[in-house]
This record gives structure tokens, C-alpha cells and sequence, in this order.
């Protein structure tokens, strides 16, 4: 899939939160859209992606002059009070376009220089371990998270086949948990895994998020619904891991490897 690329300078950067978010003061997006195309992401039915008028994940905005935006507003932010910041809710900030616009560090050199009180990076591409060095400047301050929501590439060329390949994740974790970084592996949304899954993440990090549709697309699975998601389960023999329940099944299969308080369970595993 090609994804065509453009570039605007936004009028505001930092995004006041609410809902899922509200643990957060601001929400910092470096893109708008997202070239991985996840087939279940929740952004696909917001406003954003309904009303552009292309297939989501063939575009990507590139956010031109962000970092001069940013340092503006997080000084006039502090100001007011704590900054804690999301980042991002709504494109990943190391998609491929990253690797040459670099907006997402340019973003994070700002940050370095203007500590928040928090900040939250999720992210599903190993890209993010460029930044080390840069995380490693507010460690104290700082969230890592890293999606992988299964360890079997045939499950995730189904959902996500433009997403990276799970190999590269799971080293992603591993070198940022090297660093001696806050990160957590995020399965979110779960996907069907292997009975050693769990035993390959507890062999990583100590704390992982659980999240699913009905519980983190924001409308109780509603979004989810309207994908049609349950009908790829359906094709591919799968239903058994799709409900409103399936976190349960998970919770129990991570549970021989993790302790209940380094599992945590969908808002919770975001929050700062």
C-alpha cells in the first residue's frame, strides 16, 4: 500500500485530553494519520479519518514546524500547572515517515529541554529505540510503550500486515528494557497467542497492559462493531478469541508468568 504523504503546519500541538485520556493533560500527535493501517484501530471511525475523504492508512499529514509550535505552548502550558503528556492518541509517532521527517525527535529534544511531569510514548514500531538517548534524559519522567499483541506473525499479517514484524518488537523491548527505561509490552488489542507468549515477555519486562475492543476503542466496542473486525476472526477460525470477555482468557494465560500488579488492565495501563 502506498501512503501518501503531505505536510501542513498545525496551528496547536498540544491537545487538552478527556475520556480515555483524562489522566493527561495534553495529548501530542506528530502526524496526522497512520501508514501502519491497523484493520481494528478505533481512529478509522473518528472524525478525523471518516472526513478525509481517503482509505486510512493511504495518507499521512506530516506536522511541519512542530517543535517551534511545541516549545511555545509547553512553556505557556507550565505555566498553568503540571504537564503530563500523551504521545500519541491518534497516529503512531514512529511510523515509516519518521525515519526521514524526524518530527517525532525534534519533538522530544524539545521535551528534553522543557521537561513535562509525564510522558506516555506508545508506539508499535521498533523505531522508537533511535530515541534512547533521548528517553534516557528524562527516565525519571518517562513511559515506554510497545504494542505486541500477539507472537504469531500469522495472526498479526492478518490484522495489521502493514505493521512491523513481531521479531523487531520484541527487541525493541528488550533494548529499551536494557536501558534501564520504564516500558511495558501493551496487548492491546489482544490478539490470539500462544501458550508461550507470556513466558517470552516475563523473559522481558515486568509490567504489560491488557486492553481489547470492547474495553479501549472509547464506545464500548461500538467502533470495533462498525469495522467489521469480528468477521476476520470468523474467516480465519477465531472466534473463540473474540467477545467481550476475552481479556479474561488472557488475564489467566499471563497470570503464570506475571503477578497481578504487574498486570494491568486497560485505562490503567496508560494512565501516568
Amino acid at each position: 500500500m502506498q501512503t501518501k504523504i503531505s505536510y501542513k503546519e498545525p496551528r496547536r500541538i498540544l491537545h487538552p485530553t478527556s475520556g480515555f485520556l483524562k489522566g493527561y493533560t495534553h495529548s501530542l500527535n506528530p502526524y496526522v494519520g497512520c501508514a501502519f493501517a491497523c484493520s481494528y484501530c478505533y481512529v478509522r471511525q473518528m472524525p478525523i479519518a471518516l472526513f478525509h475523504g481517503q482509505e486510512w492508512g493511504t495518507w499521512v499529514e506530516v506536522k511541519q514546524g512542530a517543535e517551534m509550535r511545541l516549545r511555545k505552548e509547553i512553556q505557556k502550558a507550565k505555566q498553568k500547572g503540571p504537564v503530563t503528556i500523551f504521545m500519541s492518541s491518534s497516529t503512531d509517532p514512529y511510523q515509516p515517515v519518521e525515519h526521514q521527517a524526524q518530527i517525532t525527535r525534534s519533538l522530544l529534544e524539545v521535551l528534553v529541554e522543557n521537561r513535562p511531569d509525564f510522558l506516555f510514548v506508545q508506539t508499535r514500531s521498533p523505531l522508537v529505540t533511535r530515541d534512547i538517548d533521548l528517553f534516557s534524559k528524562i527516565k525519571d519522567r518517562i513511559r515506554i510503550s510497545i504494542t505486541i499483541e500477539t507472537d504469531l506473525e500469522s495472526v498479526r499479517k492478518i490484522f495489521t500486515p502493514a505493521a512491523p514484524p513481531l521479531a523487531s518488537r520484541l527487541r525493541a523491548l528488550q533494548k529499551t528494557a536494557d536501558h534501564g527505561l520504564p516500558v511495558q509490552a501493551a496487548l492491546a488489542p489482544v490478539l490470539p497467542f500462544s501458550e508461550r507468549f507470556p513466558e517470552i515477555l516475563a523473559n522481558i519486562v515486568n509490567r504489560v497492559c491488557l486492553d481489547d475492543y470492547f474495553m479501549g476503542d472509547g464506545s464500548g466496542g461500538k467502533r470495533t462493531e462498525r469495522l467489521n473486525i469480528k468477521k476476520r476472526y470468523e474467516e480465519n477460525g477465531m472466534e473463540e478469541w473474540y467477545g467481550p470477555g476475552i481479556h479474561q482468557k488472557a488475564l489467566e494465560l499471563l497470570r503464570k508468568e506475571f503477578s497481578d500488579h504487574q498486570i494491568l488492565i486497560s485505562q490503567e495501563g496508560f494512565l501516568p
